[in-house]
């Protein structure tokens, strides 16, 4: 890392030393308590099929609402969820699932394979309506055969193993055939899941009152009698809202660990598949230049970055997965050391020795706003202009759809349950967040390739780091710094609120609250 002047002076005298702070443990749990959680995301409705709701960082609420037929485990792995069991054909276009028995809706009706063929229809017949990530999950579907009570089979228009992790995520999310009978969507949707926690009432981006489903397959044992999540966009208010007791449990901006520490609060910091990561218009000038795009990696000093801006919860990377995912290769951090001279001499190859002016599509919020001007000024010195276009931040989706506002757009990327799917919808032709273009063809023949692969298949993993590399190299995306969940509670109070790494967000069905805690 370069020496800290000018610009990284001011970011510096903003870092702190970050102290590792584990959860206290406590004998026994208050199940009278209810678990009140402030978010700095919300949930404009509870359809797991709406927009919105496809974002990684609006799903606590639907993970509580809605069992998954396959429940991923906190790294990611596939594990029998309604599903008890399932079985792929020889070519992998079909995939018979048996379902558990017992398990009833929070209306009281029973889960049945009929129930889950309507939830899976209704996705597919939604189209375009739905959010991407819904309209990737079920983009290979071709039907859904019920075999018994219990048992369906998923029919596909290709193969593909990635059926096991999409039916962990919102695909595979089953609400009450009640919900999904007829044609109510978005705000009309009636949110009746099968999960530990059924909902007492909602306020669209304001606030969610849950309570315990004492129905629940799978026990009671040591859970909340009631769960709350509060949308407060403020950072302040939230730390605010947990020293005065209003909330157990909130969601803090990483410039705010030194004050919850000094307040007494313990920090934990949950390592994510997630990072702020610079989305590119390979289609558009100059960015459409690999030694441009190349010059932009060397530009940037990710360590200084992280170290004045994320107050040791993120690390330097340009990868998208966490340093403890299997795809996650440590050599590609050395690809790119950060280097002006390199950055400005790329840019002379390139044919820009004046430099290059870009714009940047700024989403108009504190943290994007104050990561953007540090951005802005460090790429400044390497002779990379950029100017501001300043959106709301609800309106991201105008850099991935024609006719496509600005050059590049920073913004976080909450990592996917397969990481497969996270090159599907950042790096390939067609993907989600791509707006033209793959930065190499390769990335597409060998995504086709690991898609037709189970998730146990050792030859699988060759060719998501292949594909990872093939990013990097070629520069698909340009992550900054991995993004943790911060979070904060008074000590001992909360227990088993564990990185989640299939998701933005983290699952709080297990969470608890110790004894001696409201």
């Amino acid at each position: 890392m370069g020496a800290l002047t000018g610009w990284r002076t001011a970011f510096w005298l903003m870092a702190l030393s970050l102290a590792g702070a584990g959860l206290a443990r406590a004998a026994d749990v208050n199940t009278a308590a209810t678990l009140i959680y402030y978010d700095a995301v919300g949930n404009e409705t509870l359809d797991p099929a709406e927009p919105q709701s496809g974002s990684s960082f609006s799903q606590e609420v639907l993970l509580a609402v809605y069992d998954t037929l396959v429940r991923l485990d906190p790294a990611g792995n596939p594990t029998p969820g309604l599903a008890e069991s399932w079985t792929a054909n020889a070519d992998l276009t079909a995939f018979t699932f048996k379902l558990r028995p017992g398990v009833t809706f929070h209306d009281g009706s029973d889960l049945t394979a009929d129930t889950v063929k309507r939830n899976i229809d209704r996705n597919v017949a939604l189209g375009g309506r739905a959010s991407g990530t819904m309209v990737d999950s079920v983009r290979l579907v071709a039907g859904v055969e019920v075999l018994g009570p219990l048992e369906f089979k998923l029919l596909l228009k290709g193969p593909s193993g990635q059926i096991p992790y999409i039916m962990g995520g919102i695909g595979g999310m089953v609400a009450s055939a009640a919900s999904v009978s007829g044609d109510d969507f978005g705000v009309t949707f009636k949110p009746i899941g099968s999960g530990p926690y059924r909902v007492k009432s909602f306020e669209s981006n304001v606030k969610t009152v849950m309570v315990r489903n004492d129905s629940y397959w799978g026990g009671i044992a040591g859970r909340p009698v009631a769960f709350e999540h509060h949308y407060v966009p403020d950072g302040r208010a939230r730390l605010n809202a947990l020293r005065s007791g209003q909330a157990n449990v909130v969601l803090i901006d990483p410039r705010q660990i030194p004050e919850a520490k000094g307040a007494g609060m313990t920090v934990q910091i949950n390592e994510k598949n997630g990072v702020w990561d610079i989305y590119v218009n390979l289609g558009r000038a100059p960015l459409d230049n690999l030694k441009v795009r190349q010059a932009f990696m060397h530009a940037v000093d990710r360590e200084a970055l992280a170290e004045a801006l994320s107050f040791g919860s993120g690390k330097p990377t340009v990868q998208f997965f966490a340093s403890s995912s299997p795809v996650y290769d440590p050599a590609l951090e050395k690809l790119y050391p950060y280097d002006p001279a390199k950055a400005k001499a790329l840019l002379a190859e390139a044919g820009f020795k004046g430099g290059v002016d870009v714009t940047q599509l700024l989403l108009n919020t504190t943290e994007y706003k104050q990561l953007g001007e540090a951005l802005q000024a460090m790429l400044a010195e390497s002779g990379i202009r950029v100017k501001f276009d300043v959106i709301d931040a609800s309106q991201f989706n105008l850099f991935r759809r024609a006719p496509y506002r600005g050059d590049f757009l920073m913004a976080r990327w909450g990592g996917r349950a397969d990481p497969l799917q996270t090159f599907q919808e950042l790096i390939a032709t067609g993907a989600t967040y791509n707006p033209v273009g793959v930065a190499n063809p390769q990335i597409d023949v060998l995504i086709a390739k690991a898609r037709a692969m189970l998730p146990e298949d050792p030859a699988r993993l060759v060719l998501l780091r292949q594909i990872a590399r093939l990013g990097v190299e070629y520069v698909s995306n340009m992550p900054l710094m991995t993004r943790s969940n911060v979070y904060a509670f008074r000590p001992g109070c909360i227990l088993g609120l564990v990185a989640y790494l299939p998701v933005g967000d983290d699952r709080f069905n297990d969470v608890q609250v110790a004894a001696n805690c409201k």
